[in-house]
């Protein structure tokens, strides 16, 4: 089978840098059994093409991106024909997804992944913000061959448009991260957390670090690893500081996936504060090496809560450092969840995706 792969970057030539390594993961399974084609928007400024993961990436450019990004799959279908059209990520991605399909008259599949069809006008995030963007998103999404979705939030938000999906979590690679039995926290001792995602509004580390904050006055004694590439230019530190519990975190910046997964192993909990996500990724990451995550209720947090993870409100700092408070000094407690967050993300890894996607592929291209 010949699939066109559609997304929006994520697959530098580096495999190391500006990557996402989900992403990766299912290219190169699905690179396996298939010739796999990426078309990625906005990879790099300029156009020019790469091997990586087992498929050829075509890097489209930042000029008259969606428009070349058509006549590329056209094209390349014309030298060898393509059996589908797969967008990871709607939006843009999705837009040019199913032109492209219509125009060839094959197959399309697109999966949610982010904030497509979210609106947070607040700090200008989301998909949705515009009624022409909504109005793109709710054509594409119905013209669609398939549509799946990351997690039960997303499916949710979808049939409110009146689009059917199916689930489809971006698993993590079990062989990047092999799986670890939760370890019991010493008695007494000063807790590890960790926070892993970019620093920006969507991710809200304001409320993590008022959260922090409190936490610090209750008296619970931690050390947290903040890891993400800084897009606010400082002012998250600028808040601990004024916060006063900036000797409490360590900043990390953005950190290599061959690097991160010894800092998640050491911590006693993954925090999350994030106003939207699909996944997120690093939740799955750290429930494989038996960490559980506290986090507000945002894509799998929401749908594991409460047995394999703990949940409250969106932007709610007081009842976060509660919830992180109260995990940490019921080891019991906290060791169920870890267990069961464990079995979920194994049993949902790169390999389940991958096995899906491939269900679907068969099913959009059989004979009819």
């Amino acid at each position: 089978m010949r699939v066109a792969l559609v997304v929006p970057g994520g697959v530098d030539r580096s495999g190391e840098y500006r990557v996402i390594p989900a992403l990766l993961a299912l290219i190169g399974r699905l690179a396996l059994h298939h010739d796999v084609q990426v078309f990625a928007l906005r990879q790099g400024e300029h156009a020019d093409s790469w091997d990586l993961a087992g498929a050829h990436v075509h890097n489209i450019g930042s000029s008259h991106t969606r428009l070349r990004a058509v006549r590329a799959i056209c094209n390349a279908h014309r030298s060898s024909r393509f059996d589908l059209v797969h967008a990871i990520w709607s939006g843009p991605c999705g837009l040019v997804t199913v032109t492209a399909a219509k125009i060839l008259a094959i197959p399309s599949l697109i999966h949610i992944g982010g904030g497509e069809l979210v609106s947070l006008p607040g700090i200008g995030y989301g998909g949705s913000l515009r009624w022409r963007s909504r109005l793109r998103e709710k054509l594409v999404l119905r013209t669609a061959s398939a549509v799946t979705a990351a997690s039960a939030p997303v499916l949710q938000a979808l049939g409110h448009l009146g689009v059917t999906a199916q689930r489809v979590p971006l698993g993590v690679d079990l062989r990047s991260w092999p799986p670890r039995a939760p370890r019991l926290r010493s008695q007494g001792a000063c807790a590890r957390l960790i926070h892993v995602a970019s620093l920006n509004r969507v991710k809200d580390q304001t409320t993590l670090l008022v959260a922090l904050a409190e936490l610090a006055r209750s008296g619970t004694r931690f050390e947290i690893d903040i890891v993400g590439e800084d897009t606010l230019g400082g002012e998250v530190q600028a808040l601990a500081s004024r916060l006063g519990i900036a000797g409490s975190i360590n900043f990390r910046g953005f950190v290599p996936q061959r690097d991160l997964r010894a800092l998640v192993a050491v911590a006693d909990l993954m925090i999350m504060a994030s106003r939207h996500e699909a996944g997120p990724m690093a939740m799955l990451e750290a429930a494989v090496l038996g960490v559980p995550t506290v986090g507000t209720a945002v894509g799998h947090i929401t749908e594991w809560a409460p047995g394999a993870a703990t949940c409250v409100p969106v932007g709610d700092a007081t009842a976060l450092a509660r919830a992180i408070g109260a995990l940490l000094n019921d080891e019991e407690q906290r060791l169920r969840i870890a267990h069961e967050a464990l079995q979920r993300a194994t049993r949902e890894d790169a390999d389940f995706t991958a096995r899906r996607f491939q269900t679907l592929y068969d099913g959009l291209t059989a004979p009819r």
